[in-house]
């Protein structure tokens, strides 16, 4: 079962500099208009054929992230699959990250 982790709880790991990959799965339009700062971008579609590229440092917790969260639960369950461990989806995406985090980052 995939693992989720909410924008606040996202929020203090970054706070605290704990080692966090920030994966961005939407397409890059949608990457254009929003992003988390220090995101990789891979779209969902790519995401098994460039899962090589990749470099979560170790023990870094891999955060995949969409708009609402649900294209980032198929991309945590996909990671999953090929053998990466700390793997989470972001509840509620960069949408509730702008809600609830940082009002600066739009939404669409």
């Amino acid at each position: 079962m995939v693992q989720q982790i909410s924008v606040k709880e996202l929020f203090l790991k970054l706070k605290a500099r704990e080692p966090v990959y920030l994966l961005d799965v939407r397409t890059p339009g949608e990457h254009e208009i929003a992003a988390l700062p220090g995101s990789t971008l891979i779209p969902l579609n790519e995401l098994t054929e460039r899962a090589e590229e990749i470099d979560a440092n170790g023990d870094a917790l891999i955060v995949a992230y969409c708009h609402h969260g649900v294209r980032s639960l198929s991309a945590a369950a996909i990671l999953e699959k090929l053998g990466h461990e700390r793997v989470a989806s972001l509840q509620g995406g960069i949408d509730a990250w702008s809600i609830h985090i940082d009002e600066s980052i739009p939404r669409y």
